[in-house]
């Protein structure tokens, strides 16, 4: 099959989309209309067997999109349909709180699409439908739910899948960026962030070329959530936390020497000052180790 009769076909799936019974696509719950189903209607409504389907289609339109029969491109219209519906529907709210909760609603409606692109692993197809899958990681991280974003970063990576145009960044910089900013939001809140998500986050992009402003704030992060962790244990267990926590803060001030972090160098040495004190002190005191 030609590219041409592809994309003539592509269309053609859309345009029966867009005059089909919209139920499938667009939820009363996320604005839309239905004649046949109450207003209160959820994402719940669901039958397994849409959720099947869009499963299925996802894998096939990835891995052979020639050889997708026109049931499964219908699907991907149909999710194509409920994207651009769900991103003029965010468009329009002006409340971030309402934004997010808009996403929340939103995103079950693209988990059995998502998992069929991870399936099939063979990228995420091109143009809108190609959009879905790094949005939905963003919109997880608005939301909050960091362990479930950081799930696509591996995929997203592997097959170099580009972020729409509206990010004006690539994935990497908007992974580091948006979760150091959700960090550095708790903690000026006083609110601890979880080590683990910044960790994870270090780890899958530590060998990626980032402006070091944007790598600094999640250095930064990690480094606080490190000082909190050791000013929790014993002070005689706490000496290699110490150390480790003024290495992180440090490097983060070497990648930006405005990201705010001597303050709370200084807290460490001054706690691993007193730590190394009070080892010496016993060392020599008689009938101490050193005796």
């Amino acid at each position: 099959m030609t590219p041409a009769r592809l994309h003539r076909e592509r269309m053609a799936a859309l345009a029966a989309a867009q005059t089909a019974d919209p139920k499938p696509v667009v939820t009363s719950a996320e604005g839309g209309h239905s004649t046949s189903a109450p207003a209160h209607a959820t994402t719940a409504e669901r039958t397994p067997a849409m959720i099947y389907r869009e499963r299925a289609a996802a894998e096939a339109i990835v891995a052979a999109p020639e050889r997708a029969t026109s049931a499964e491109q219908r699907t991907s219209a149909q999710i194509v349909l409920r994207f651009t519906h769900d991103l003029r529907r965010l468009k329009a709210i002006r409340s971030i709180d309402r934004k997010i909760e808009a996403k929340r609603e939103m995103l079950p409606e693209y988990a059995a699409w998502i998992e069929g692109l991870l399936a099939a692993d063979a990228g995420v197809g091109a143009g809108v439908a190609a959009e879905v899958l790094p949005t939905c990681m963003v919109w997880l991280i608005d939301v909050g739910e960091f362990g479930q974003a950081l799930d696509l970063v591996p995929f997203i990576f592997r097959h170099q899948v580009a972020m729409p145009a509206r990010y004006k960044r690539d994935a990497a910089t908007v992974v580091v960026e948006n979760i150091g900013n959700a960090a550095h939001k708790a903690h000026n809140l006083g609110h601890p962030f979880p080590l683990d998500i910044l960790e994870r986050v270090d780890d899958l992009t530590a060998h990626l070329d980032l402006h070091d402003e944007v790598r600094a704030k999640l250095v930064k992060a990690i480094g606080i959530e490190q000082l909190r962790a050791a000013e929790e244990l014993p002070a005689d267990e706490s000496k290699a936390a110490l150390e480790a926590t003024i290495a992180t803060l440090r490097d983060a001030q070497r990648l930006n020497d405005r990201i705010g972090v001597k303050d709370r160098i200084k807290r460490a040495d001054k706690l691993l000052s007193a730590v190394t004190a009070a080892e010496t002190a016993q060392t020599t005191e008689p009938g101490g180790p050193a005796a």
